[in-house]
C-alpha cells in the first residue's frame, strides 16, 4: 500500500483512525451519523488521503449495503439497517489513515520518539506482512491457473497446489528478511542510531486532529 503525498504525520493518523472508528460505533444510531461520517470523509480528502479514499470507497458501499440489507431483511427496521451501514462505514474510514501512510514512515516515527528498537522494527514486519501476503497469494493462485492445476474447492488441490507453495514462499521470504535486517545493522542491544528522515508534528496535524474532534463534538451536542 503506497502512501499519499503529504500524508499525515503517523501518529496523527492513527489517532484519528480510532476517534473516527469509535465514534462511528457510538452514534450509529443517530439520524445525524451519515452527515458526521460524510464530514470525515470529505475532511481525509482535503487533508491529502485522495488514494485511500477512493480505493476503499467502492467496497464501502457494496460491504455497507450487504450487510444493511441482511439486517433489514432480517429485522425489517429501516432504523437498524442504517445503523448497521453506519458502522461498516465508520470502519472503513478508521482504515484511510493507515492507508495513507507506508511502513516506513511509521517506524521513523516510532524511532524520532524513541520507542524501544523492538517495538519499532516488529512494527515494520507488521505492516509489511498484509500486503507481502497478499501478493503472494496471487502469484500463487496465477500459477495454478497457468499450470491448469483445477479449484480450490477440490482438498487435495488446496493443499498440494495451494497452501504448501504458499508456505514454502513465506518460509524463504522470512529467511531473505531475517538476512536483510542483520545487513542494514538492525540490532536490538540499545545501541544509538539515525533516522534518515524525521516525521514531524506540524500545524497541519493540529488543525487535521481539531477538525476530527470539532465534528465529535458536534455530534455529541446534537445527539
Amino acid at each position: 500500500m503506497s502512501g499519499d503525498k503529504n500524508i499525515l504525520y503517523p501518529l496523527t493518523g492513527l489517532l484519528s483512525a480510532v476517534a473516527i472508528l469509535l465514534s462511528g460505533l457510538i452514534f450509529a444510531k443517530e439520524p445525524l451519523c451519515p452527515v458526521l461520517l460524510t464530514g470525515f470523509f470529505l475532511w481525509l480528502l482535503l487533508f491529502g488521503c485522495h488514494r485511500a479514499c477512493l480505493r476503499v470507497l467502492l467496497p464501502l458501499l457494496l460491504v455497507g449495503g450487504v450487510f444493511a440489507g441482511i439486517t433489514y431483511a432480517a429485522s425489517g427496521d429501516g432504523q437498524s439497517a442504517l445503523s448497521m451501514m453506519n458502522r461498516t462505514a465508520a470502519v472503513f474510514l478508521a482504515v484511510v489513515p493507515g492507508m495513507s501512510m507506508t511502513p516506513v514512515q511509521m517506524t521513523r516515527c516510532l524511532s524520532s520518539l524513541h520507542a524501544p528498537r523492538a517495538v519499532t522494527l516488529g512494527m515494520l514486519i507488521a505492516l509489511s506482512f498484509v500486503p507481502l501476503l497478499t501478493l503472494e497469494i496471487r502469484r500463487v493462485r496465477e500459477a495454478m491457473v497457468t499450470r491448469g492445476a483445477g479449484s480450490l474447492l477440490s482438498p487435495q488441490i488446496f493443499y498440494r497446489a495451494f497452501l504448501i507453495p504458499l508456505i514454502t514462499r513465506l518460509v524463504n521470504i522470512s529467511d531473505t528478511l531475517s538476512l536483510s535486517v542483520e545487513t542494514r545493522g538492525f540490532t536490538l542491544d540499545g545501541k544509538d542510531y539515525s533516522i534518515y528522515h524525521l516525521q514531524r508534528f506540524c500545524p497541519k496535524d493540529g488543525l487535521y486532529l481539531l477538525g476530527i474532534a470539532a465534528g465529535i463534538a458536534g455530534m455529541a451536542v446534537l445527539a
